[in-house]
């Protein structure tokens, strides 16, 4: 077993248990690319055995803290099982889950989503690609399911050193599929969508705007970054009398007016405009059209840390625009999924943004990923996604009248 020794001082990270070592705590030591090794501190002590990865900043990625582990099939096989079995303790009112997410479960660079009784998996580390078929062999049999789709699309597998992989890793089926989640429908394509076909994070968010859409009654919602519309059929689900979907993607729009179809929901009550968000806010604010309730749910602006200080300017722009064409008593949801942004500074920056809007603003909620999407307490980048909810903070007299104050 090859071994490698950090630099003195390095191992802190690694005694509380957090599963990344970085290129620059490394004394010496190598190994090929996946090729489980033995880490130790610059003293000789035993850390964890960890996947190599000679091509990313992470250079090696934790299995176990264990020193009697061995990292087998027998491994994997526990490791796939015990995080199937975790999400029988979560709520998730859908038939469309993650099993999988990564360093949170244990399994650093996999993801794994289940869509009724098909799994898609993206193997986006060194250790992950080196293991794939033994994971997927683990995977099937702690589902009992026969199909696993691969999407090793994603941008993380450049930074490894791997090339992009997709297609049927097991069995074979239809790409498109239909999930069921809260009490709607929505369609999707596992081959094309995003990540492994559709943003399953967001389903409790989901349906908390369904929930404040039919609580508060709102007459005018703007949805942007729509995607495939999760929002939108939301929205429509809890009674809003019109949405506005933008998105600057012509197949993403296609397919989210095929999910309001799906879901029954009259075409009146929709607008699609294939735009630029940005663009689109400055018009509506210009022509003087306010919503009661708008969705920002953008794509990744910081990727990394080192993305921060021009994501800060992104977000800061959009939510200002926003906030101006917010309704008096009006909620705005607003995101990020940036890992680069945490969560205090996304705060700061929505903040900066009220001022220069000279919106005023009750943050009534923080949000974050469907508990299927775990943070641990060994882990904390494993919280990517944040969400904050705003209410325009006005005179009592200025609340909408269909509106019920919260």
């Amino acid at each position: 077993m090859k071994t490698i020794r950090l630099s003195v001082g390095k191992e802190r990270s690694l005694l509380r248990r957090h599963p990344w070592i970085f290129e620059s705590a490394i004394e010496r030591g190598s190994a090929d690319s996946g090729e489980t090794v033995r880490v130790e501190s610059h003293e000789g002590q035993f850390l964890a055995w960890a996947a190599f990865s000679p091509a990313s900043k992470i250079r090696a990625r934790v299995w176990s803290f264990m020193e009697t582990q061995r990292i087998d099939a027998a491994f994997f096989s526990a490791a796939c099982a015990c995080a199937v079995k975790a999400r029988a303790r979560f709520d998730i009112q859908s038939d469309a889950l993650r099993l999988v997410h990564g360093e949170s479960d244990g399994l650093p660079g996999l993801i794994v989503d289940r869509y009724g009784d098909t799994l898609v998996a993206q193997f986006l580390s060194s250790g992950a690609e080196r293991w794939k078929a033994v994971l997927a062999d683990a995977l099937l049999a702690a589902t009992g399911l026969t199909k696993l789709y691969e999407r090793s699309d994603a941008s993380g597998r450049a930074r490894e050193g791997l090339p992009e992989v997709t297609g049927w890793l097991r069995g074979e089926g239809p790409v498109g599929l239909v999930l069921h989640e809260h009490g709607w429908q929505l369609a999707l394509n596992i081959a094309t969508g995003h990540k492994t076909g559709f943003y399953l994070d967001q389903r409790d968010s989901r349906k908390k705007f369904a929930d404040y859409c039919r609580r508060l009654r709102f007459e005018r919602v703007l949805n942007c970054y729509c995607y495939s519309g999760g929002f939108t059929v939301a929205a429509l689900n809890g009674g809003a009398a019109h949405v506005t979907s933008i998105d600057s993607s012509a197949p993403a729009l296609e397919l989210a007016a095929a999910n309001v179809a799906l879901n029954g929901f009259a075409a009146s009550r929709v607008s699609f405009m294939d735009a630029d968000v940005n663009a689109s806010l400055r018009q509506f604010g210009a022509e003087g059209k306010t919503f009661d309730a708008i969705v920002l749910d953008p794509p990744k602006f910081a990727p990394t840390v080192a993305h921060a200080e021009r994501a800060a300017r992104a977000y800061k722009d959009i939510n200002r625009l926003a906030f101006k064409i917010l309704a008096p008593g009006g909620v705005l949801f607003t995101y990020s999924c940036s890992g680069g942004i945490s969560a205090d500074l996304f705060h700061k920056i929505v903040a900066s943004a009220g001022i220069d809007a000279q919106l005023d603003g009750y943050i009534v909620e923080r949000l974050g990923g469907a508990s299927d999407h775990p943070m641990t307490i060994n882990f904390p980048e494993g919280e990517y996604l944040k969400g904050l909810v705003i209410v325009n903070k006005c005179q009592p007299s200025d609340w909408p009248l269909h509106s019920t104050p919260l």
